[in-house]
């Protein structure tokens, strides 16, 4: 019997699986479906964009080694129209193709080769990922810091009025942040408010996903800061 049965405690979702290795893509397949998953997949970039877009799916694991249409077009394809959960696979060992594939988009990666048992856990990780709450009496899900404007029950962030195109682990960052003013989170504290306890990984793909908010609230050229790193502890909302 599968160490991946489905149990009720499952968050079951849709996920697309595109790679390249049609063996891979459907061990892939097979492991999700027996883990209560619905699961299809994508052997090319263009086929990949166009079931993300027909199919609609919760998460998209995504090898960044594509042919003709790469995994970094098809994620980039995708972000416009879908703010589904993005995983990447990518058998590159360079820093700097990880962090490339976060500012494309992309919400996690794994680096081949992975345990099926690791991207389950990852894939139920962001299904299960908790959204801000706004419980408790007088708490307001809008917080204000200077032009920004972070509306947690809208799932909306403003700059000068103007609307940010946030992904949703971007903008779950800021809702942590911005949840907690003038409180320093540490990168474990931010995982685990924007993941979960049970998410494994390397802690500075918070650092990245930081880089990536920061760049986009400065839509006024200006360099205001909204986000302080506070040097070997965490981050935190600048006050306004």
């Amino acid at each position: 019997m599968s160490e991946y049965t489905k149990t009720p405690q499952d968050s079951v979702g849709r996920v697309l699986v595109v790679d390249d290795e049609q063996a891979l893509a459907q061990m892939i397949e097979s492991y999700l479906v027996r883990a209560g998953f619905e699961a299809t997949q994508a052997h090319n970039g263009l086929h990949a964009v166009e079931l993300a877009r027909e199919w609609a799916p919760d998460v998209v694991v995504l090898d960044l080694g594509l042919p003709g249409l790469d995994g970094m077009e098809v994620c980039r394809r995708i972000r416009e129209f879908s703010d589904c959960y993005i995983l990447m696979l990518t058998a590159r060992s360079n820093e700097d193709d990880k962090i490339a594939g976060l500012t494309t988009g992309a919400d996690d990666y794994i680096t081949k080769p992975f345990s099926i048992r690791e991207l389950v856990t990852r894939i139920r990780a962001v299904l299960r990922r908790p959204r801000v709450s706004t419980s408790g009496t007088g708490m307001s899900s809008v917080r204000v810091f200077g032009e920004l404007v972070v509306d947690s029950q809208a799932h909306e962030a403003r700059v000068s009025g103007s609307q940010v195109a946030l992904t949703r682990t971007e903008f779950a960052i800021l809702s942590a942040l911005a949840t907690n003013p003038g409180q320093v989170l540490t990168r474990q504290e931010l995982i685990t408010d924007v993941w979960d306890t049970s998410w494994i990984g390397d802690e500075r793909i918070i650092d990245v996903h930081i880089g990536n908010v920061r760049r986009k609230l400065d839509v006024d050229g200006t360099g205001q800061g909204y986000i302080d790193t506070v040097r070997g502890v965490g981050y935190r909302m600048a006050r306004s």
